[in-house]
Parts: C-alpha cells; sequence; structure tokens
C-alpha cells in the first residue's frame, strides 16, 4: 500500500521502535512506516488502517506491537473474532494485561457478554491500572445493558472515579455512559444532570454529550451561517447555551446480585472470578462494541 512521502518511521512510539530493533534495518523501517499508517487513519479511515495493518503483520508477525496494531485496526473496523485473535496473541507475546478490557469489549461485539462479564470479575483486573479499571467498569456495564439489566448497569457505573470532582482521560467517557444508562432506565432528570456534568469534563469533544444534552432540553442546533440560494444573503441563528447544573454526589452503591457460571473456553488463568465493584463477570479497547 502506498506510503506518503512524510511518512519516515520515526514518528512511532520509542518502545515500539525498541521491539522492531529485532527486525533487519530496513525491514523494520517498512513496518514502522505502516504502524505510522495505521496511527494516522485509524479513527477517520478503519479500513484503510486495517489495510495497513494486514502489509505490516506480514512484515513482521512475530512482533507483539505489529499483533497489537493489528488488533486495534480490526477492533475499529469491527472485526472482533480477528480483533480478540490478535489481542490474545500480543498477550501471550508480553505477558501483559492492558489489552484485558478491549478483549472483554470484542466478546461483547461477538455477542457473548457473559463472558465480558467472566473477565470483569478475573484477577487479572486487579492488575490493571487506574485508567484499565476504569474501561473495564464501562465494558461490565455494556454487557449488563447488551443483557437487557439496565439497573445492575447504572449500579457498575457508580464509583468514585464517578464521583470525583478531578478531571481524568476517562471522566467524561464514564459520566456519558453513566447518563446514558440513566436515560435508558427512563431517569431522565439525573440522565440530564450527568450529560452536563460529561460536557464539563470533554475539553476535547471525545463524547456528543452537547447533542443528547440539547436533546434532552428541545433545542435544535442548525449551521450558524446559512446562504440563501437565491439572495446570496447571510442569516444568522444564534442558539442560547444550556447552563450546566451544579454538582451531583453519589451516596449509595447497590450490589447486583446475579452469578455467572464460567465457560470452558478459557484457560485456567482467564475462568478464575472474583468480584468487581459493582460485581460478576467479563471476558476478554474509542469507543467499547463501543458505548
Amino acid at each position: 500500500m502506498p506510503i506518503p512521502e512524510d511518512v519516515t518511521g520515526d514518528e512511532i512510539d520509542k518502545d515500539v521502535r525498541q521491539e522492531l530493533q529485532s527486525l533487519p534495518k530496513g525491514l523494520a523501517e517498512d513496518v514502522a512506516k505502516n504502524l505510522v499508517m495505521v496511527a494516522r487513519l485509524i479513527d477517520e479511515d478503519p479500513e484503510g488502517a486495517y489495510g495497513y495493518s494486514k502489509v505490516a503483520l506480514r512484515l513482521a508477525s512475530r512482533v507483539a506491537a505489529v499483533r497489537e496494531a493489528a488488533g486495534f485496526a480490526a477492533y475499529a473496523s469491527q472485526k472482533y473474532s480477528e480483533a480478540l485473535a490478535e489481542f490474545r496473541a500480543a498477550r501471550r507475546m508480553t505477558g501483559g494485561v492492558d489489552l484485558w478490557p478491549v478483549m472483554a469489549d470484542c466478546e461483547r461485539g461477538l455477542g457473548r457478554p457473559e463472558k465480558a462479564l467472566e473477565m470483569a470479575g478475573a484477577p487479572e483486573v486487579h492488575k490493571l491500572d487506574k485508567a484499565g479499571q476504569v474501561e473495564m467498569r464501562l465494558v461490565a456495564a455494556g454487557a449488563r445493558r447488551d443483557m437487557g439489566q439496565i439497573d445492575a448497569a447504572i449500579v457498575t457505573l457508580q464509583s468514585p472515579e464517578l464521583a470525583s470532582n478531578s478531571t481524568q482521560p476517562w471522566t467524561a467517557r464514564l459520566r456519558y455512559a453513566y447518563a446514558d444508562a440513566l436515560l435508558a432506565a427512563g431517569r431522565e432528570g439525573e440522565a440530564r444532570e450527568w450529560f452536563a456534568k460529561a460536557i464539563e469534563s470533554d475539553k476535547d469533544g471525545s463524547t456528543d454529550a452537547s447533542d443528547r444534552l440539547a436533546e434532552l432540553d428541545g433545542v435544535e442546533f442548525v449551521d450558524a451561517l446559512v446562504e440563501d440560494e437565491d439572495e446570496s444573503e447571510t442569516v444568522t441563528v444564534t442558539v442560547t447555551e444550556v447552563e450546566a447544573p451544579a454538582e451531583v454526589e453519589i451516596d449509595t452503591v447497590i450490589e447486583p446480585e446475579d452469578d455467572i457460571e464460567p465457560e470452558d473456553e478459557f484457560s485456567q488463568d482467564e475462568q478464575t472470578s472474583a468480584e468487581v465493584d459493582a460485581g460478576d463477570d467479563e471476558d476478554g479497547s474509542k469507543s467499547a462494541a463501543q458505548d
């Protein structure tokens, strides 16, 4: 596949570059350039990113970073079975647990929310950093919703991270997921408050919380400048901003009570179940099948 002239391969992360040092120099450069294209296209053109990932995979399938990139490209293209296989391969190579939440979300994408919940209760979850544990909580809540357990999904999302006044990279998505679950449960007033709180923490516009809040308030957005085709005159349309409500705190966490039996497909270390805060299980990364 064509590589733009401005892509040198040096743009990749230094840890990935170090992994590629095991390859001959020319081959390492080719792989690096394809990985740069994967990163460049994955959000706007997932299929294009997937194509470059297949080239990198063909060139260096024994490099963990390449398998991981291929997994994310397949995941972004909703090829969940392929993504899960690549993530598992990368995990075997590195022995790490960072991919555990996205592996569980692949199970959701394959229509197996019970396996995602099984992974949410596995010992691997306790080895994740804070960001990974929040991602796991989001996946678990999504699995609950897949199973029609809206109230359990709401409880799963209730956590110190949700109630905290500090803004972290995951804050907007966590608040958005909580607001969306509340709305699905018919708790519109509370949903409005949390969509507003999601907007406060969404500095880079990673969610459409502002659109969801406007929809709840009956506000219709139009282009600020509309050109009349006949008279070529400009019409200015003013939209009133909705003021965000005061802080909302969570007092109570209710533990859901349903247990899920693990299935035989997983190895012994993946079948261990341990309660995650709002509990049950989950099996094994913008978006999430994404929430």
